[in-house]
């Protein structure tokens, strides 16, 4: 059942995946201001504790919009795992655009302005880099300096929530974690 609740009252998903950014976030304000039936259309999705498991950027784009009331709808019956499962299934694009019929019957820059990328010029690529005679494995070396990468470490299945669990604590206390496992692992090879 849909109804219309103060946004102060919906809390955004810490944990949303999904993520939009500068232009399209615009594009999305915009959207809500010059047609905001579609938000009666297309209600935000929010659990018991109404923290959003569907909606998150719209009701980011809603409050930039200055709107007091959305529409939601409450998700009371999902499990946790349902919860989690609906918040990524619910950003997913399982369907495929028809190109024919967006050239065909659709304005291209109506399209742009709702938040529909479909054509770019081509970026230019300077490979002047590779003319010169300087050693380019320095140079994508000194690029890439002081830049994070990433490592994959796996769980057993019992341990993964505790592993995210503490993930979480301990970026929220602002610990380099890459260091912090580093010295771990060190100090346990000292050991051998």
């Amino acid at each position: 059942m849909i109804e219309k609740v103060s946004i102060k009252a919906i809390k955004a998903n810490p944990n949303n995946p999904r993520v939009i950014r500068d232009d399209k976030f615009k594009k999305l304000v915009r959207s809500i201001n010059e047609f905001p039936e579609m938000l009666e259309l297309r209600p935000i999705v929010v659990n018991d504790d109404m923290i959003v498991l569907g909606g998150n950027m719209r009701l980011k784009a809603c409050k930039e919009a200055g709107l007091n009331e959305v529409a939601i709808i409450k998700a009371s019956n999902l499990s946790e795992a349902q919860q989690k499962e609906f918040i990524i299934k619910d950003n997913v694009g399982f369907g495929e655009w028809d190109w024919d019929i967006l050239a065909n019957e659709y304005d291209t820059d109506e399209l742009n302005s709702w938040g529909l990328d479909l054509w770019k010029a081509p970026v230019e690529v300077d490979y002047s880099i590779l003319d010169e005679d300087e050693d380019v494995e320095q140079l994508l070396e000194d690029l890439s300096s002081g830049v994070k990468k990433a490592i994959q470490i796996e769980f057993e299945a019992e341990h993964y929530e505790e592993a995210q669990q503490l993930v979480k604590f301990w970026r929220d206390k602002k610990l380099y974690i890459g260091g912090f496992i580093m010295e771990k692992l060190k100090a346990e090879k000292d050991k051998l």
